[in-house]
């Protein structure tokens, strides 16, 4: 465990892993809202435009269609544009070019044409933004083919993902959660690369399987220091991607513990949490020992009131309850 001084921000992180590939490849530009000399409006983009300047670090318009379409054009022709949409509310007003132009080309042109680029976008709750600037969205592009998805949870991962998803030559939606900005963890080793679509064992466990992503991993991990005091020994898996999603690391697991739980911040309609479920029905039915569960956010609009958020997303104490009488079953 590093020092506590050693230790980097979630935030900081985002800004060290772009830089690291802008500097392996001069093909890597970068292009959003108040990117440049504000420096992001969550601080994400800091030192960029000092170091690479106007060139390859782009302030654009306020026009989500306007920065994704760009970013589309530019990756179509040889460059690999990293795209920041400020809220992943927001990927709402481009949702034609994320979901019905970028992931198709490749496709539609038997492979003549790539459209490596990564879209970054802040995502999630639990800092009462609001109904309109608050959602987990990874269940949007989830249901898109074509589209790779990655949501870090740790700072290390951040700049390890981050390398992965430039390198793709295949779109890339980045999400990065708003509620772990400020949170620390171990800096990343010099050239970091984290594969997409690798699963990580967060913590070991021999009673239950826990599967979270990107928030909802600290969640899990607090709720899994919690039980082990009362005797349940809970494994957690971080997914760090949905797309391509590594159900052999879950599956592994589930062959040791027995038991299945998912926690995800997408709301219980609709979320990442049902695939899991269904491929572990699917696949591993025979491991089962108890009917697989999920906590999940509840199916409203995210509430502003910060007592009222508590009651809609998924808290450590929610989980307890639930890994309490999945043990118990």
């Amino acid at each position: 465990m590093a020092d506590v001084a050693e230790l980097v921000t979630y935030r900081d992180a985002v800004a060290d892993g772009i830089a690291r590939e802008m500097r392996r490849d001069p093909s890597v530009v970068c292009l959003g809202e108040d990117i440049g000399a504000a420096e992001g409006v969550f601080k994400t983009s800091v030192g960029l435009f000092q170091e690479f300047g106007a060139r390859r670090v782009w302030d654009t318009p306020i026009s989500e269609q306007a920065i994704v379409g760009t970013a589309m054009g530019a990756a179509m022709t040889g460059l690999r544009p990293v795209a920041e949409i400020m809220f992943s509310d927001f990927l709402a007003c481009c949702w034609d070019h994320v979901a019905n132009e970028i992931p198709k080309v490749r496709y539609m042109t038997g492979g003549q044409v790539t459209v490596p680029l990564v879209i970054r976008t802040a995502n999630g709750g639990g800092l009462g933004f609001g109904a309109q600037h608050s959602q987990a969205v990874e269940n949007w592009a989830f249901a898109v083919p074509g589209l790779k998805i990655a949501a870090p949870a740790t700072p290390a991962d951040v700049v390890g993902l981050m390398a992965a998803a430039v390198r793709s030559d295949d779109p890339v939606v980045f999400f990065e959660h708003k509620g772990l900005f400020a949170s620390r963890g171990e800096p990343a080793p010099a050239d970091h690369v984290v594969p997409l679509g690798e699963a990580r064992i967060a913590r070991s466990g021999d009673d239950l399987t826990l599967v979270a992503l990107a928030a909802t991993v600290p969640t899990a991990l607090a709720a899994a220091d919690q039980l082990a005091a009362e005797g349940i020994s809970v494994e957690v898996i971080d997914l760090r991607c949905l797309i391509p999603l590594d159900m052999r690391t879950v599956l592994d697991s589930l062959q040791r513990t027995s038991r299945l739980m998912t926690v995800e911040e997408n709301p219980y309609q609709g979320g990442w949490g049902g695939t899991i479920a269904g491929i572990a029905a699917d696949e591993g039915f025979e491991l089962l020992d108890a009917p697989i569960r999920r906590v999940a956010a509840e199916c409203v609009p995210l509430p502003f009131a910060d007592r009222l958020e508590d009651e809609v997303i998924p808290t450590v104490a929610r989980v307890v309850d639930a890994v309490r009488r999945l043990a118990a079953y």
